[in-house]
């Protein structure tokens, strides 16, 4: 499909969002059989790396073939990565307490609560949030800066994915120990920001928006990185995560004063 036009990205990205909805309303039957939402935080990562995959697909006749594929393996990378993580994570775990939370809360049908509020609210999240993936994979006419974009992006993924790799395998090693239960993670990456995770996730999407911006239409786009970000730092991410380690972690007020919320800095001396 040659998809080098607004009528034809349209169609491209409606097959995008039928995915996703396709695969999340799996995912949501699977949950209630087995009792447990959770399992779908494993399917976020992977989620964005079927659309890079399928986008990618559909337009085999774009050109631009360089800057396509690497637009769709630093996002499979890193998608297939976050998803195997928080899947080995999750093993044998009881239901998440956000999740939880929600369905003792829920007037109605909890379960038709949970398929609102959790699937279909991540599965707009992703098709939202891959615009610039999807864009950039649909687009032709590379600009001159092109190259100069796809090495910073590249620069930028990079660290965002070393801050998420280095970070989770620091925390798995960490709570591994049997000496380390009960207490906090402060060293390695996590001394330096308290959410080494989510600013690798923000590095990681504004990367993204940078490989895909050799094209003028990506920059149309910049909502989804700024959308990331704000889930990452204000939305559904560090705020729910602070206030639960608040309530059961003591020493995390202490922890929290001396490092950075989100940007990695030196931690402030006490």
């Amino acid at each position: 499909m040659h998809a080098d036009s607004l009528s034809g990205f349209i169609a491209v990205s409606a097959v995008d969002a039928l995915v996703l909805l396709i695969v999340f309303s799996v995912v949501f039957v699977f949950g209630v059989r087995r009792q447990r939402h959770r399992y779908v935080d494993a399917v976020w990562g992977s989620a964005f790396a079927l659309v890079a995959v399928v986008t990618m697909a559909l337009t085999t006749d774009n050109g631009d073939g360089w800057r396509r594929w690497l637009l769709t393996a630093c996002t499979v990378v890193w998608g297939l990565r976050l998803s195997i993580h928080i899947a080995r994570r999750g093993r044998g775990a009881p239901e998440d307490p956000r999740y939880a939370a929600m369905l003792a809360k829920a007037r109605g049908n909890p379960q038709w609560a949970a398929f609102k509020k959790v699937y279909l609210l991540q599965a707009a999240l992703v098709w939202f949030i891959s615009l610039p993936v999807q864009v950039g994979l649909v687009a032709t006419g590379t600009s001159a800066a092109a190259v100069t974009l796809a090495v910073l992006g590249v620069a930028l993924w990079l660290v965002g994915i070393g801050f998420e790799s280095v970070g989770d395998w620091q925390l798995a090693r960490f709570k591994a120990d049997p000496a380390n239960r009960g207490r906090l993670m402060t060293r390695g990456l996590w001394s330096y920001t308290r959410h080494p995770n989510y600013f690798g996730d923000a590095c990681v999407w504004w990367g993204l928006f940078l490989i895909g911006a050799g094209t003028w239409q990506v920059l149309l786009t910049i909502l989804s990185p700024l959308a990331m970000t704000w889930l990452l730092t204000s939305g559904s991410g560090k705020p729910l995560v602070e206030a639960h380690l608040m309530a059961t972690r003591p020493g995390y007020a202490e922890y929290a004063a001396r490092t950075s919320p989100f940007l990695p800095r030196p931690p402030k001396q006490s």
